[in-house]
């Protein structure tokens, strides 16, 4: 539990930095001087490579034993990048500041779940992993709403927004230190045998990759919905609280929903599918209350998703594999992210009832998924 507590406060700092910078960062690549299509696609290509590098930093970590170098080496490159963006004079070195913030994160990611795994097997994944989330999605909160009172008392000073995320930054580097230090081998924590069972990963396992990569597909970024909810008369300022309750009710339904899925299992996964899905048409169909609650569904999905998600995989695929295990997951899941964030994107030109259709068909499509991973787990969890 200290360990878990550890490295969720960590993730508190982080979020706290980097989800305050994303709040006023394309506000801000535009007084330098980007365009609202250059814009999209530094964020895309961030947002490409912060999941897709996974695919590589997992199995790496898993094939040299440095969890904690590497996750010491991807948390370093991240909390610096951000501060960093105080001191860019052009959008094209704000660019690649942005990009390596992705990377970071990227390489930081898989070891720092696979060891998170090992403190959840003694004390069960969904919770472990739901206590992890909640302090990170508050952290997500707290720090957009920083960064609009330092915007507020320095007539938008967004250099000295930046400069101020250095706090919380160099705060989360002394934590992490401090862990590497009290706790050396996370593996230590789970008495499992860490021998492998055979070549690749369980069938189970990639069954359960595609299906959390459909419901990802379905997903909306938060940017679109916000641009267009100012289109359907929702004001500006309002919007940045609909994204701060959305990460208020992400952090709670880890929580509630963590705990849980250590007696329910993979199946709760069902229903939560479902409900989540709803964000869909009161998001894009709706007025002010229907888009206030969509925005608070779509926060409850990005929830499950950080934080049962991954706490499914610690009892499908053994410790040995568990980091490239967590980079195949959270790779493949941001890349159908990325491909529905284009899809829905060119769909809002033809109509939004047809960005409501694709959202919900896609997601509903990996429940019959989610049910052959069930009942698979089933016989597996009798072993």
């Amino acid at each position: 539990m200290r360990f878990v507590i550890v490295v969720g406060v960590m993730s508190f700092f982080a979020d706290f930095t980097y989800e305050g910078s994303r709040s006023i960062l394309g506000q801000y690549l535009g007084l330098l001087g980007a365009g609202t299509l250059t814009i999209a696609v530094i964020s895309g290509l961030g947002e490409l490579l912060g999941y897709g590098l996974r695919l590589l930093s997992g199995p790496g970590a898993d094939r040299t034993g440095w969890y904690w170098p590497i996750t010491i080496g991807g948390y370093v490159l991240q909390m610096s990048a951000v501060p960093l963006l105080a001191l860019a004079t052009s959008w094209q070195f704000a660019a690649v500041l942005v990009i390596l913030e992705r990377i970071g994160k990227a390489i930081r990611n898989p070891p720092r779940d696979a060891m998170l795994s090992h403190a959840a097997a003694g004390m069960g994944y969904g919770w472990a992993f739901g206590i992890h989330e909640a302090l990170d999605q508050f952290g997500a909160m707290i720090g957009p709403l920083v960064i609009a009172l330092a915007l507020a008392v320095s007539a938008h000073d967004y250099r000295l927004a930046f400069a101020v995320l250095a706090v919380p930054a160099a705060l989360m580097l002394a934590l992490l230190v401090a862990a590497r230090f009290l706790y050396p081998r996370p593996q230590d924590f789970e008495s499992t045998n860490t021998a492998t069972n055979g070549p690749g990963h369980p069938r189970m396992f990639r069954v359960y990759v595609v299906a959390t990569a459909l419901v990802a597909m379905g997903f909306a970024d938060f940017p679109v919905m916000a641009f267009h909810f100012q289109q359907n008369g929702v004001p500006t300022v309002i919007t940045p609280i609909f994204y701060a309750s959305a990460m208020a009710v992400s952090g709670a339904g880890s929580l509630a929903f963590g705990r849980l899925f250590d007696r329910v299992g993979i199946g709760l996964l069902v229903p939560l599918t479902v409900i989540a899905a709803v964000y869909a048409p009161l998001a894009f169909l709706g007025g002010f209350w229907p888009s206030l609650i969509g925005s608070c569904l779509w926060g409850l999905g990005i929830g499950v998703h950080e934080s049962i998600i991954p706490a499914a995989v610690g009892s499908m695929v053994p410790p040995a594999r568990r980091a490239s295990a967590y980079g195949i997951l959270t790779g493949s899941y941001g890349i159908a992210w990325f491909a529905g964030s284009v899809a829905i994107g060119a769909l809002i030109g033809v109509s939004f009832p047809a960005v409501v259709s694709f959202s919900v068909a896609i997601q509903l499509a990996a429940i019959p998924l989610l049910l052959v991973v069930r009942r698979e787990r089933r016989p597996a969890r009798a072993r």
